[in-house]
């Protein structure tokens, strides 16, 4: 789509201005990250004046951004992640960003992390894209597990209760499968991994009121009774298994030995595929920019082995090379007796495991787009089910109505 505009020149310099809204607690750290974009991208581009706008107002930044693009202006690129990306791309307001990477010869294409950026795609193209990614995991006690036969590739929530019964024992020496967590924000999880099931966004249909659903609220809630899990917290050794977001390759050493002195990378019971990608933003270009092909040298950059290697910048790289070094290196210091982990002693951990840890990034291939408001409806209204003050089937009909009235607003 051409742009009637011409590019702004500000002192002999065309101006590409890139917005995002930054959570004010979160502020700080990514400012810094920011503040080293801009500066490395201008020394790499002196003949461009990149405008980075941040905004700490949730609300004012999606309405502002909305009402802009919708009328054609507002910034080149934006951080997209809490506006509506189906129906920008569906109306043509952003740019398929396939053909500039295919073009881009500054690019190594051969090291970009393609099993995630692959699944980030939408309508068959390339409009939104990450800066880095998280995975979530599954993380079991080696050790109490080591003598099971839990297939995890292939387990159910109903044979994990099952192992978890028969590993947790009775009495006070009672070990409980998952701890600290209240059971809405179980259900929670579960939904987000399988959110498709669920949520059709294009067809703006729910599918809350299901037999499915009204099944999984009523198996957690057996879970807590039964004291397979509980919300209270747990002693360390107490806990058998523990969902948690891996950041960076460091967390595959300091995250997994936080409980477990012989942890176990599991896959969570009923996932399909690969472990699922958390993305914390993913930027856009404006369709109707006038400086498109700008606009890309700076999503190129932030793609480049630099700008992914920047040390203010969160989360796994999109570059498998940046990925492999981080974990080389970490490899080499755990070998050494060099490597501590936040309590200070020296972790175990073997070479297979490192091959594992690879793997385990390489293959994660689940991703959805999920409305964060969704997730909050069914966290809010299911503890009047979980505290036994309406039925299953109560909660799921409600849950249906208010998230089929947000679908279609």
């Amino acid at each position: 789509m051409a742009s009637t505009e011409k590019p702004v020149i500000k002192e002999g310099k065309t101006v590409v201005t890139m917005a995002m809204q930054i959570w004010p607690s979160a502020m700080q750290e990514y400012r810094a990250f920011y503040q080293a974009v801009e500066k490395k991208f201008e020394e790499k581009y002196p003949d461009f004046d990149l405008q980075i706008q941040i905004s700490e107002d949730y609300e004012k930044y999606i309405k502002t951004t909305n009402t802009a693009l919708l009328s054609g202006k507002g910034p080149d690129i934006f951080e997209i992640s809490s506006l509506p990306i189906d129906d920008y791309v569906s109306k043509k307001l952003l740019l398929n960003m396939d053909e500039s990477m295919k073009q881009d010869k500054t690019l190594a294409k051969s090291d970009l992390q393609m099993n995630i950026l692959d699944v980030l795609k939408q309508d068959g193209g390339m409009y939104a894209m990450p800066l880095g990614f998280s995975l979530r995991a599954f993380i079991g006690d080696g050790d109490s597990i080591k003598n099971t036969n839990v297939d995890d590739k292939h387990w159910t929530w109903k044979e994990f209760e099952e192992t978890s019964k028969k590993l947790g024992g009775n009495g006070t020496e009672r070990r409980y499968a998952l701890a600290n967590d209240p059971p809405e924000f179980l259900l929670q999880e579960m939904i987000v991994d399988k959110y498709s099931e669920f949520v059709d966004h294009i067809a703006k249909k729910a599918m809350f009121d299901s037999p499915l659903f009204v099944e999984v609220l009523k198996q957690i809630k057996k879970m807590y009774d039964d004291k397979v899990m509980t919300s209270e917290p747990a002693d360390i050794g107490k806990q058998m298994f523990y969902s948690t977001v891996l950041r960076s390759p460091a967390d595959f050493i300091n995250v997994l030995h936080q409980f477990y002195s012989n942890p176990k990378l599991m896959q969570k019971p009923e996932q399909k595929g690969g472990t699922r990608i958390i993305t914390e933003s993913r930027f856009a270009i404006q369709a109707k920019s006038s400086v498109k092909e700008e606009a890309w040298k700076v999503i190129s950059f932030l793609l480049s082995e630099e700008g992914q290697s920047l040390q203010e910048r969160q989360g796994f790289s999109l570059l498998k090379s940046v990925n492999e070094k981080q974990l080389n290196d970490i490899q080499k210091q755990v070998k050494s007796g060099a490597y501590k982990l936040p309590d200070g002693k020296a972790p175990k951990v073997s070479d297979e495991e490192f091959t594992q840890f690879k793997q385990f990034i390489h293959t994660a291939n689940n991703f959805a787009m999920v409305d964060g408001r969704v997730i909050s409806i069914i966290g809010d209204e299911s503890r009047a089910f979980f505290s036994e003050q309406k039925s299953a089937e109560e909660v799921a009909k409600l849950i249906q109505n208010k998230v089929t009235t947000l679908l279609n607003e």
